[in-house]
């Protein structure tokens, strides 16, 4: 599979490959899903700003450093034309997803996903990718193929992570949009750093990549699954 991988981007097109990948406006389902937000406000535990940038900040240290490692690592294997790989890093990141209802939710955003960078970018990582991926592992292989290296697949993964859960808080708790954008900069740092973590391990073992665990999230994915009435599919 050597020589797969894509030229890699440079200035004004890595940017906006990566604003592109990371746009929530994206059609690759990711609106319609909260991270776990909505069955932890259902919980108490977030109900202002405050208590949302808390919770995102815990997102962001647990699922989404899994998260950024796992994308970062599809993206170096895509580029060094080691496709045959993903498997492996499926399989590995399906083990640290404990909760059921979590790994129906990846692979569903790993689908539509799919779904549309077949179209916007095609590549032939994508014929030997699988027909249900988890979705960290087809972003950072859309990075790939865009020509964006594995810390910029890190960073879209650990972004999408937060984003998603912050722009739910608006509509279920009706947020300020301003002040919850704010605590979203203020998490920057932080999302900085993960992503160069998640870059250095890129290359390694995929059974030493990180498995930190939000016990919380995986017990509220479970109850949210069997709610009748809901806003957000997750």
């Amino acid at each position: 599979m050597a020589g797969t991988g894509a030229a890699e981007a440079t200035g004004a097109d890595a940017a906006a490959a990566l604003l592109l990948l990371s746009d929530g406006r994206l059609p690759a389902g990711g609106h319609a899903h909260s991270g776990g937000l909505e069955a932890t406000v259902a919980a108490g535990r977030v109900h202002d700003v405050a208590s949302l940038e808390g919770f995102l900040r815990g997102r962001a240290a647990t699922s989404g450093t899994v998260a950024a490692a796992f994308a970062a690592a599809a993206c170096a294997r895509v580029i060094r034309g080691e496709v045959a790989d993903l498997g492996t890093l499926d399989a590995e990141l399906d083990a640290r997803m404990p909760s059921p209802a979590l790994r129906a939710t990846s692979r569903k955003l790993g689908r539509q996903l799919l779904r549309a960078v077949r179209v916007i970018r095609p590549h032939p990582c994508w014929d030997e990718i699988g027909t249900s991926p988890h979705h960290p592992l087809v972003l950072g292989a859309a990075c790939a193929a865009a020509g964006l290296p594995p810390r910029a697949a890190a960073l879209a993964a650990v972004h999408d992570a937060v984003v998603g859960p912050a722009t739910a808080a608006v509509r279920l708790l009706g947020l300020d949009p301003f002040a919850t954008h704010a605590a979203l900069a203020r998490l920057g740092p932080m999302l900085d750093r993960i992503a160069a973590d998640a870059d250095s391990c890129a290359v390694g073992d995929p059974a030493d990549l990180p498995a930190d665990s939000a016990p919380l999230l995986d017990l509220a994915a479970e109850q949210h699954a069997t709610w009748e009435v809901r806003l957000f599919a997750s």
